[in-house]
């Protein structure tokens, strides 16, 4: 294993055990991003959230938000390793199915849509927009197909404790335009 790989591995690690802290002790922080999103200034558009797995923030109560604001919503579907996700349209209620990694996502009948925001989970996130993820890509992936494209604000959801000085990364790692905290917005240029 490379100095790098080990290094992100122990930072995934003990980022783990940050937010398994955090997410006990943090009850009210789902809610709590609620009051901070008009501060990104968007107002439509398709949102590609997230279906909270291990301690992740919920963003479940931002979505209903959202849903009831007019946007359109829509989850990530894992075709394969190695290749980005895809987004598929989802309705609060939706029946899911099974995906890989112990997600949930739309059936394979709902429509594919591209989204203008993605809300991403994450391990840690760094002073300069950086994020951990779990190691597979899929977000990093995601994000440099969709940015050449066109325009999408990337959001992380997280903790406000899993912020940390600096991180690792490679040529692959992709930053985050925004994070959402129980403690506000962080805008990154």
């Amino acid at each position: 294993m490379a100095f790098g790989a080990l290094e992100k591995t122990r930072a995934r690690n003990a980022a783990t055990m940050i937010r398994m802290k955090l997410s006990r002790e943090s009850c009210a922080a789902p809610i709590d991003i609620i009051k901070y999103w008009p501060q990104t200034g968007v107002k439509t558009g398709v949102v590609a959230s997230y279906l909270p797995i291990k301690t992740e923030l919920d963003p479940r109560p931002l979505m209903t938000a959202l849903a009831q604001a007019g946007h359109e919503l829509a989850l990530p579907c894992i075709k394969r390793k190695q290749h980005p996700l895809e987004f598929r349209r989802y309705q609060l209620g939706d029946k899911l199915r099974g995906g890989a990694y112990n997600t949930r996502e739309p059936q394979r009948t709902a429509v594919i849509v591209t989204p203008d925001v993605m809300l991403v989970p994450l391990l840690a996130f760094s002073r300069d927009g950086h994020r951990l993820g779990y190691g597979g890509g899929f977000y990093d992936r995601t994000l440099a197909a969709l940015r050449s494209q066109g325009q999408i604000f990337a959001c992380g959801l997280a903790f406000a404790g899993q912020e940390v000085p600096v991180l690792t990364t490679d040529e692959h790692d992709q930053k985050l335009d925004g994070v959402l905290t129980e403690n506000g917005l962080r805008i990154f240029t």
